[in-house]
């Protein structure tokens, strides 16, 4: 989003939902369901979605987190991220 800083960043947390715009918490909304467990979108993370943005930019949204999961995943999987870079291991349902 535009008007990101190093600031705001710190703000997403556990509770990012009190710090931050209607408008952002939807967008991160939207990402913790994209990245976390398989599943169809909530309804009220839709309805939120709706509210805040038009078709394109929920689809442009979706698309960023998408693509940027997927290559950050390779990338891993390659052993192409940098040495310094902290990693979570999550397992996935069914490991």
């Amino acid at each position: 989003m535009a008007g990101l800083t190093e600031d705001k960043a710190s703000h997403v947390d556990d509770g990012y939902e009190s710090t931050l715009s209607p408008r952002e918490v939807a967008a991160l909304h939207l990402t913790d369901a994209l990245i976390g467990m398989p599943g169809p979108l909530p309804a009220s993370v839709r309805a939120e979605l709706e509210q805040q943005f038009s078709a394109a930019e929920i689809a442009e949204l979706a698309m960023g987190v998408g693509l940027f999961l997927g290559m950050s995943k390779a990338l891993i999987n390659l052993g192409l991220e940098p040495e310094g870079m902290p990693t979570t291991v999550i397992p996935t349902p069914g490991s």
